[in-house]
This record gives C-alpha cells, sequence and structure tokens, in this order.
C-alpha cells in the first residue's frame, strides 16, 4: 500500500501542465540528441545545466532525465537507416539493425527496437519504485565511514567497467579527485591548488569541467570525422514483424530487460555497456547466432531493450545513496546541487513529491517517445543533412551563453575552453573522461566523509575495517581490482574500447 500511495503522489506531482510540458521538451530534446551523432546525453545535459537555474527543481529534473531515456530512443534510429549510433549505446544497434535495412526490414528493425525501449524503460521504472524505499532504509544505517567505503567502490567500479586500459582509467580517476581538492579548504579556511588565481578561490565551477570535457571535445572529434552512409529511409514500407519476428525478438527483449537493470544499478555501469552486454549474450546462446551481424533482429532488440533499461534503474543509486553509478547521473546530482537538493534517502521523506514525480514522468516520457518516436523518423533522417560545419557554431555559441551566465564570469568561458581542448587530448590519448567527470564530483563528498569518520573515530583508520558494512564494500572494491588486472579481462576491455 506504501508503493500505491507514493505513486499516487507521484502522478499528482507529474500530472501537472508545467511539468508535462517539460517531460515532453525533455523527451523531444533527447531524442534529437541521440539522432544526431557525437551529441549525446552527458554533451546535451552539460550544456542544459545553466538553462535549469530558472525552472522549478521538479520540472528541470523531469527534463533533464527526460533527455537522458530519451537518447536511448533517438540512437536507433539512425544506427539502423543511415548506420550512424547517435549515442554510444547504440553502436551495437548499427550492426545489425543496419543490415536488416539493407535487406528492406528497416521497419521491422525500428519496430523491435522502439517496443523493446519501451517494454524495458516501463521495466526498469518499475524496479525503481519498488527497490527505491527499501534501499533508503538500509542508507540510514551508513555512518561517514559506510558511505566513504561506498564512493570508494564507486570509483572502482568506474575504474573497471570503463573500457579500454585500466591503467589510463585509474589514472583519469586520481586526476579527476586531485581536481576537487582544488579551492578553499572548508575546515582551515585556505586556498589549496589556486595558484593565487582568486577565480578558484570557490574551486573549479562543475558546469565548466562538464561542458569543456564533454560539449567542446565532443565538438572537436566530430569535425574529424568524414564520410557518409547510404540512407534506407525510402524502404520503410512496412513497420508490422512477422510471427516467427515476434517470437525471436520476445526472448530477446526480456533477456536485454533483465540485463541493462542490473547493470544499470553498478557503479560505473550504464547504457553503453548494457547494450555491448546484451549483444555478447544474445550472440552466445540464440539458435539463430550465424545470422548476427548479417540481420539478426535479436541484435537489435536485445540492445535496445538493456540500454533503456539501464538507463532507467541507473537513477537507483542516485536517489537513494545519493551515489551518480555513471557520467550522466553525476550532472544529474550537479542539477540537484544547483536546487540545493541533497540527493540521498532523505529525499523520499523531506519532498516525495520530487522524488516520486520524477518516477512517474520517466512513464509518462516513454509513453511519449513511443508515440512520437515512429512517426518522426523522416524528420529525424532530413535533419542529418545538414552539414555539421554548419551546426556546431551555434552549438558552440549557445555553450558559451550558457557557462557565462552561470556566475557571469568570462573566466568560466576560459576554462571550459580550456577543458574542451583537454578533452580533446584525453580523446587523441585513448582516455575516457567519465572516471575523471565521477572522481570531480566523489572528491570532496569523500573528503568530508573521510574527516568525519576520522573525527568520529578520534584518528583510528582501523573504523573502515572494523565496521561490518564498510569492510564489505572495500572487500568488494578489492575483488573487483583483482578481477579486472586478470589477463581475459584486459584483453575484452582492450576490444570493446576498439569497437566503441
Amino acid at each position: 500500500m506504501d508503493l500505491l500511495s507514493n505513486l499516487s503522489i507521484g502522478f499528482e506531482a507529474a500530472f501537472t501542465m508545467q511539468n508535462l510540458i517539460y517531460c515532453l521538451i525533455g523527451c523531444l530534446l533527447g531524442t534529437l540528441i541521440g539522432v544526431l551523432p557525437g551529441l549525446g546525453p552527458v554533451a546535451t545535459i552539460a550544456m542544459l545545466l545553466p538553462a535549469t537555474y530558472a525552472l522549478p527543481p521538479i520540472a528541470a529534473l523531469i527534463m533533464l532525465a527526460g533527455i537522458y531515456y530519451g537518447s536511448q530512443y533517438g540512437g536507433s534510429t539512425t544506427a539502423i537507416l543511415l548506420n550512424i549510433p547517435g549515442e554510444t549505446s547504440s553502436v551495437v544497434t548499427a550492426i545489425d539493425g543496419y543490415q536488416m535495412a539493407r535487406q528492406g526490414r528497416g521497419g521491422v528493425a525500428l519496430f523491435a527496437a522502439g517496443v523493446g525501449s519501451f517494454f524495458a524503460g516501463c521495466v526498469g521504472i518499475l524496479i525503481l519504485a519498488a527497490f527505491s524505499a527499501p534501499l533508503a532504509e538500509i542508507a540510514y544505517k551508513f555512518g561517514p565511514a559506510e558511505y566513504f567505503s561506498l564512493m570508494v567502490l564507486g570509483l572502482i567500479g568506474a575504474v573497471v567497467l570503463a573500457s579500454g586500459s585500466l591503467i589510463k582509467a585509474i589514472g583519469m580517476i586520481i586526476l579527476g579527485l586531485l581536481m576537487g581538492t582544488i579551492g578553499t579548504d572548508v575546515n582551515s579556511g585556505l586556498a589549496r591548488y589556486t595558484f593565487d588565481i582568486p577565480e578558484l578561490s570557490d574551486g573549479i565551477g562543475f558546469v565548466a569541467v562538464a561542458m569543456g570535457l564533454f560539449g567542446f571535445a565532443e565538438i572537436m572529434t566530430n569535425l574529424e570525422k568524414k564520410g557518409s552512409e547510404e540512407t534506407f529511409l525510402n524502404k520503410v514500407t512496412t513497420l508490422i514483424p512477422s510471427w516467427i519476428d515476434i517470437k525471436r525478438m520476445s526472448s530477446s527483449i526480456l533477456r536485454g530487460t533483465m540485463v541493462g537493470s542490473i547493470l544499470g544499478i553498478l557503479p560505473g555501469g550504464g547504457a553503453a555497456l548494457a547494450s555491448f552486454g546484451s549483444y555478447s549474450i544474445e550472440k552466445k546462446i540464440s539458435k539463430y547466432s550465424h545470422e548476427f551481424g548479417k540481420g539478426a533482429i535479436e541484435g537489435v532488440a536485445g540492445p535496445e531493450a538493456a540500454n533503456n533499461a539501464a538507463s532507467q534503474t541507473s537513477f537507483i543509486p542516485l536517489l537513494t545513496l545519493g551515489i551518480p553509478p555513471n557520467a550522466v547521473m553525476a550532472l544529474m546530482l550537479g542539477a540537484m546541487t544547483i536546487h540545493n537538493i541533497q540527493p540521498g534517502p532523505q529525499v523520499m521523506v523531506s519532498d516525495p513529491s520530487l522524488f516520486w514525480g520524477l518516477i512517474v514522468s520517466m512513464w509518462i516520457g516513454n509513453i511519449i517517445l513511443i508515440l512520437l518516436n515512429l512517426p518522426l523518423i523522416g524528420i529525424w533522417v532530413k535533419l542529418l543533412k545538414v552539414p555539421y560545419r554548419f551546426m556546431y557554431p551555434a552549438i558552440l555559441v549557445f555553450c558559451c551563453i550558457g557557462v557565462y551566465t552561470v556566475n557571469n564570469a568570462i573566466f568560466d568561458v576560459y576554462l571550459t575552453a580550456g577543458f574542451g581542448i583537454i578533452g580533446y587530448i584525453f580523446y587523441k590519448l585513448g582516455c575516457e573522461p567519465a572516471p575523471l567527470l565521477l572522481g570531480f564530483v566523489l572528491g570532496p563528498m569523500m573528503e568530508e566523509y573521510f574527516r568525519r569518520a576520522m573525527l568520529f573515530s578520534r584518528g583510528d583508520f582501523t573504523t573502515f575495517l572494523t565496521r561490518p558494512i564498510s569492510l564489505g564494500l572495500l572487500i568488494a572494491a578489492a575483488l573487483l581490482l583483482v578481477i579486472v588486472a586478470l589477463p581475459a579481462v584486459k584483453k575484452s576491455r582492450e576490444e570493446v574500447f576498439v569497437e566503441e
């Protein structure tokens, strides 16, 4: 009954004209940036963070959440029809989806992607609603030591689940932690690592880091990419699959939903990891494994279900524990901080309409997306005919305006440009910026909880080992590091990085 009463609070909050409009805006923007190659949800949410200052908290979060899960829908459209993954999680969808389009079955592939996304999204929302309250109760048992150990596990998880070099991922985490220490120390009042620059006394702005590393850097890397693919929009004659297609994709959707729901919750996980994991599982267990890479419908339905389920369940650790499991959730944490909202179990009690309204809005958003996604395919594909060199100046201008309006400081614009160049260098060196962003966000929080734990234990470092929950979390983190160091796992990480 508690769940039903909470959901009724959510429906009351979500079904207001203002919140419905922002849910629609978020879904449309999400689909758009999913369609456009390079402009993923991280870059877009980073660009729009300054705009949320003028919005009510719940409307801002509903819109940003709509951008995230809406991008998972939009990315599949161009991946199937043009072999251009609009979003990282749609890279796998392009493998078989584009081959189906070449065979004149693009409409069936789009149907499988849309239905799989909608079903998985709804299941993910139910899991989010069902498990949020119990996890929040557990969170009340956490002290400073437990929160510190949980954040250590989250950062190790980000390293483990990232693709590419393990050493580079660890280096990015450490760099993010160091960046988080820049500014005035809260306890002593002394400036740290500011190099006598007054603008750094309050630390590096979160918006500048996120927009530089993801927005500006994405634009620079996209300008390097050339070439065009054949469009199969005219071959979309029917969206109705055959009975055999329905049977084949149904089990894939169920498995993809399960895989995505689990990987979305894990620290460092996310939609991209879920789609890759689902594709690997389908390829191994399917009776039609010989068709993979040649137009297997399971290769479309499974990954699309997985990335949408993951995009919903990744909100669970953010909303219940205040820990962002991936880069997008780190940005959502930044948005909540902007509106003076402290994510964690207390949100459920202090502002239940915001908490449950956000959850219900995701269900509304999934309905909006399934109703709009297929009819607007023609419009999305036509957008891709606009040369990117004409689009990026406008994107850069909006980015600069957004960064400037946060503090009305030109220094922030320079800082963002600097991080854009750094992000581009990271791209060239094969370093993922997402672990850095997680380290930057969690660093100040880790330092605060570490100091509290030391204060309560009177300087005894063994407090992290004598408390059972803290010890369990640290053991889990150590086991993850041991697993990722195994040769087979290292080879698999590098292969995924090459595919991406």
